[in-house]
């Protein structure tokens, strides 16, 4: 049994976008080539419409099919397996310590961290939303069954208002979900996942951290150190770490950073 992590670009949007493309450029070759409206300013205007909505939904939809190639865990350029790997190996847990994935979608990423740590467990929370109606909790116990990971466990959750007390765990982890979460103060999102870490505990938070979505990072990064956290820093991931600079300016990942640090 294999685990199946879905695709960060969910295939029925890639294919919903495609059938919206082949549907506007039938609507234009209807109006234009055919006697279903006699010739005039109307068909022209139609068929103009159509015709331009068809090109531009249709190179949507083939930049949405080049991302869910390039995400695909088991394709050849397998990004996001690289990802989760890369922000796996910065976490550390104590024997008997307890991690939490904010927002863990098929259970990736929580599982990684499981696997790496054997003597802890790991849990992942989601609020598994109707855009990615794929991802659910049975999938992300399916997929730690496939892994043969036993440290793990996945509840529905809400990031803004984690159910957790405050300083209780030894890690928190996060890939690509707070940039989704409608807010003026994302760093306020990132305080709350903060605040259920230990002292001593460590964070690795990867995410779109552009100062249009979060404001001044680099004074965030000051702030934390301000209230005590050590070693805080924010590593550009664009920069051939997890992407090349090419890569994340067309997959519109430009500003994808990883914070990590101590409490």
């Amino acid at each position: 049994m294999r685990p199946d992590y879905k695709n960060w670009m969910p295939k029925g949007m890639v294919l919903g976008t495609a059938a919206g493309a082949a549907a506007c450029l039938l609507l234009a070759a209807l109006f234009g080539c055919t006697g279903i409206l006699e010739s005039g300013a109307l068909k022209t205007a139609l068929t103009a419409v159509f015709l331009v909505l068809g090109i531009l939904v249709g190179l949507a939809a083939l930049w949405m099919a080049l991302l869910y190639r390039a995400f695909s865990y088991n394709g050849k350029r397998k990004m996001s397996r690289q990802v989760i790997k890369g922000i796996a190996e910065h976490v550390k847990l104590p024997e008997g310590g307890v991690g939490l994935d904010v927002g863990c979608g098929s259970g990736a990423l929580a599982i990684a961290c499981a696997k790496r740590n054997p003597q802890a467990r790991f849990v992942g929370i989601d609020r598994w939303g109707k855009e990615y109606a794929s991802y659910n909790k049975p999938l992300c116990e399916a997929n730690a069954r496939a892994e043969g990971v036993r440290n793990t466990s996945f509840r529905q959750g809400d990031a803004l208002h984690l159910d957790f007390p405050d300083e209780t765990l030894d890690a928190v982890v996060s890939n690509y979900v707070y940039h989704n979460i409608p807010s003026r103060d994302r760093q306020a999102i990132l305080l709350e996942t903060l605040r259920v870490l230990k002292k001593g505990g460590t964070f690795a938070l990867h995410d779109i951290f552009s100062r249009a979505k979060y404001g001044d990072m680099e004074s965030f990064v000051q702030k934390l150190r301000a209230m005590g956290y050590e070693r805080v820093e924010l590593i550009d991931t664009t920069q051939n770490l997890f992407m090349s600079p090419s890569e994340a300016k067309w997959m519109a990942l430009s500003g994808s950073a990883l914070l990590v640090g101590k409490k």
